[in-house]
């Protein structure tokens, strides 16, 4: 009997519908749980949604970052098979919730996101769950060095832009280690936007051509920042980093690993490769896509669905019939 053929064929373009319907089915999962305080019962119930769909996307995939090693997660685990087994093979990573504590509060920004990309691009990042990270958007690329001052980059955006440093608004997590970080951007001149939460929707907002926004600095999550490098990618924008292990052990770990700690990670060397696609579902109203409503036989989605060959950036409302959403897909959507 003969074997089959593999054919490790690149990501098509069909895969973005396929995708996006992945952070649908986990944004309207968590949708549930918002302003209820519970962020592990909303985020569980993402995953939940998440994988269910993700077994019907025709793809090869292995989770690159994803919910943490397979003894700490029981789905969505650091490498694990996803897709029909069918079609391309992919790296893929997965935020069924950026910003559970915002969907558990009610807050804005939180949004449930995937990132794909072809096999083998995607930067590990082992055992290292923090980085330091900047990212711009388009009209700031290749005009930022994480190696220099805060100051220096204020100024390097604002002329890259053709804005007053004064109009510079700096994006930043909501953190006591950002102390310092704080006071140097306001002593550069520019403007804070404090986040509690949810960085890839702030670098995202960061690279809008429409935003407010005109970049992101700060100590964030490693996974968070290679979902990002893929946005980035998708939309033209830049992001660099360097790995901030939060303690000696992980230090050692890292050092174990063979990261150079040092070294700084450009978007090429977070996500290499050129045919990657990216998509965000809005849980909570947010900056960038509004949240999930509810009506009394449905629900309505917005989601943000990016591919890098061809540059095309997506708005999709999607309004879901609850009872065909379950039929079709046996996912546990609340009452």
């Amino acid at each position: 009997m003969s074997q089959p053929v593999r054919n490790p064929q690149a990501p098509d373009r069909n895969l973005a519908m396929e995708l996006v319907r992945v952070t649908e089915a986990a944004a309207l999962a968590a949708g549930r749980w918002v302003g209820r305080g519970d962020k592990n019962g909303g985020d569980g119930a993402a995953v939940d949604a998440m994988r269910q769909l993700l077994s019907t996307v025709s793809m090869r995939g292995v989770v690159v970052i994803g919910e943490g090693e397979k003894d700490e997660a029981p789905m969505l685990y650091n490498g694990e098979e996803v897709g029909n087994g069918e079609g391309p093979e992919v790296d893929v990573a997965v935020d069924p919730i950026d910003g559970t504590t915002l969907m558990a509060e009610g807050r804005p920004n939180s949004i449930a996101v995937i990132a794909v990309s072809e096999r083998g691009t995607m930067f590990d990042p082992s055992a290292v769950f923090y980085m330091e990270k900047i990212a711009v958007g388009p009209e700031a690329a290749g005009s930022i060095d994480i190696t220099k001052p805060v100051e220096w980059n204020v100024k390097a955006v604002a002329d890259a832009k053709g804005i007053d440093v004064g109009d510079v608004t700096v994006v930043v997590l909501d953190r006591p280690r950002h102390a310092d970080l704080i006071g140097e951007i306001r002593a550069a001149g520019a403007k804070i936007r404090l986040i509690s939460d949810g960085d890839v929707a702030g670098a995202i907002a960061a690279a809008g051509e429409y935003s407010s926004v005109d970049m992101l600095l700060g100590i964030g999550g490693t996974p968070e920042g290679i979902i990002t490098a893929v946005a980035m990618k998708c939309m033209g924008g830049e992001i660099q980093g360097r790995l901030w292990p939060k303690d000696d052990a992980e230090r050692q770990k890292a050092i174990d690993a063979g990261h150079d700690l040092d070294r700084v990670l450009k978007t090429d060397d977070l996500v290499s490769g050129e045919n990657m696609f990216f998509c965000a579902t809005g849980v909570t109203n947010g900056d960038m896509l509004r949240g999930v409503t509810y009506r009394s036989n449905g629900a309505t989605t917005r989601s943000l669905v990016m591919r890098s060959k061809s540059g095309t950036i997506r708005h999709i409302e999607g309004r879901h019939k609850l009872a065909k959403l379950r039929e079709f897909a046996s996912v546990d959507l609340g009452d």
